[in-house]
């Protein structure tokens, strides 16, 4: 089944370069698999019952060429990326295929293959391929490093009327790696499948393929070919160890954590899959908190470059993520309210307000994480793992019982402190909501280092707490989009009165979470 990949256009004419899914689909025919010597021969079929001809097709052949860089950094992280090209004179194919670790299963990207400009030179990875697992290659050169190649016969086995009773697809299988080391491989592959004739004959097919040398199989070419590549590749350098119950320890594994989750979302970024902006942000989040919350635990200007490093990133990805909160926000607003106070086009100016605006935010997102200095930051969250800056107390286990309590105390401080200036500012009527904005901000460096050090119960509170002052600050970039869209419609000689409406809903929303303020503070 063909599905367009969401993001992309339509598939087009043969020959137009598009992107697409595929979802493979099982037969509930009766098969199996089969492995055999190099140049192994054809199965003695005299005397199957049943099967009273053979019908040979013409060989085909088809390559399976794997891309990675040097270092194999596609294979260690289970991703692959391949041409397939198959010279069938009926369907002769060349496409370029990607499958993700996080993929449905069966489900790949695929685009025809692009005449190189020079002949004889290596095709060149398509961008819209090359974009996806950019957060992976970080700049790394990519080419050629294996290839299998097939020489496929099919034989359909008839039965006396002639109808075809079972199928013996039969590849001569030549695999090779390139790089330093070099592999060479050849055997034969069977597959049999059974479309009818009596019952048995795939029993008595499999006696007759095992006098050939073959034997049952269920491991592919192709996953051999990843097999011998992922031992091929270098061990990535070890992160950091300490003994258990000190501070950098703790520390550095919630960075760990979080650093993973990172890489795993920015694939998911790249594919614009629903949320991932948002939670490659938090975890970009979670490790600055964790680095600020806990600088005691370093030393040296490493940690501060990376929060600042960190701190770009949010940056950078921080619009299209507000486009989707205001995008849904508004839309839920309209639809809630009476169709007496919807005057004008306004659903139709709010959707193509978030058409432009969302993907000129999602392009610049897609440019931050395609930057070298994305590449870099990166490099430096690895580096910084594997051989972290560490303050002289940090690796003991008893300092440990004294440091991350004490940290967490002053992020503790530093919230209430941060509450206390927002009522400040609400008693004295002045402007609070960037007081409000800087107590979230406050409140989730102290959750995400509770996470760390505190207890369960902690954290699911702050939660809870950050959460409602996040709801504050999502109505204030509201309601300054609301005035920019009424003043918007008034300039195109359209009627401003619902989103004025709208407006004043938002700041009775914020007026809400001001009144709870108080509460928030937990003594």
């Amino acid at each position: 089944m063909w599905i367009t990949r969401i993001g992309h256009p339509a598939p087009m004419a043969t020959g137009t370069p598009t992107t697409r899914t595929i979802r493979t689909t099982d037969t509930d025919r009766p098969t199996a698999s089969y492995r055999g010597p190099a140049a192994a021969g054809a199965p003695n079929l005299t005397g199957v019952e049943g099967v009273r001809s053979t019908v040979a097709g013409d060989p085909v052949v088809l390559e399976f060429e794997r891309y990675d860089s040097p270092d194999l950094r596609l294979a260690t992280s289970g991703i692959v990326l391949a041409i397939h090209r198959t010279d069938d004179p009926a369907h002769p194919e060349a496409y370029w295929r990607l499958d993700l670790p996080d993929a449905v299963e069966g489900e790949q990207l695929r685009i025809p293959v692009a005449p190189p400009e020079v002949e004889g030179l290596d095709p060149e990875v398509p961008a819209e391929l090359r974009e996806l697992v950019q957060g992976v290659l970080r700049g790394a050169d990519i080419g050629p490093v294996g290839r299998i190649r097939r020489v496929r016969t099919v034989d359909s086995l008839r039965d006396g009327r002639r109808r075809e009773i079972a199928e013996i697809r039969r590849d001569e299988v030549q695999l090779a790696t390139f790089g330093d080391a070099t592999t060479l491989e050849n055997w034969t592959e069977d597959a049999v499948t059974i479309s009818g004739g009596p019952v048995g004959l795939l029993d008595v097919l499999a006696e007759r393929l095992a006098q050939t040398g073959a034997a049952p199989a269920e491991a592919t070419a192709e996953a051999e070919l990843d097999r011998l590549l992922r031992e091929a590749a270098p061990p990535p350098p070890a992160r950091w160890k300490g003994k258990k119950g000190a501070a950098a320890t703790g520390v550095l594994g919630y960075l760990a954590e979080h650093a993973d989750r990172l890489a795993a979302e920015d694939l998911r970024a790249r594919r614009d899959e629903e949320d991932a902006v948002h939670q490659l942000r938090v975890a970009a989040r979670r490790m600055r908190s964790a680095l600020q919350a806990f600088a005691p635990v370093f030393d040296g200007p490493r940690a501060e470059a990376l929060i600042e490093e960190l701190r770009w990133l949010g940056r950078a990805l921080a619009p299209a993520r507000d486009l989707e909160v205001q995008e849904e926000l508004i839309t839920e607003s309209l639809r809630a309210l009476p169709p007496e106070l919807v005057l004008g086009p306004v659903q139709a100016q709010v959707t193509r307000h978030f058409a432009r605006s969302g993907a000129e935010a999602k392009a610049a997102a897609v440019a931050a994480l395609d930057s070298e200095r994305y590449a870099a930051l990166r490099g430096a969250i690895e580096r910084f793992l594997q051989d972290p800056p560490l303050a002289s107390a940090a690796g003991s286990k008893k300092a440990g019982k004294k440091l991350l309590p004490a940290a967490l105390k002053k992020a503790d401080k530093r919230f209430d402190k941060r509450v206390a200036a927002a009522l400040d500012a609400l008693a004295a009527g002045e402007d609070s909501d960037t007081a409000i904005h800087d107590a979230r901000k406050a409140g989730k460096r102290l959750r995400y280092a509770t996470e760390l050090a505190g207890t369960p119960e902690q954290a699911k509170k702050l939660k809870a707490i950050t959460k409602a002052l996040g709801e504050h600050q999502d109505v204030v970039v509201e309601r300054q989009l609301l005035r920019e869209l009424g003043a918007q419609a008034y300039s195109e000689g359209e009627n401003g009165f619902t989103f004025g409406i709208l407006y004043g809903r938002a700041q009775a929303e914020a007026e809400r979470v001001e009144a709870q303020l108080p509460q928030l503070r937990r003594g």
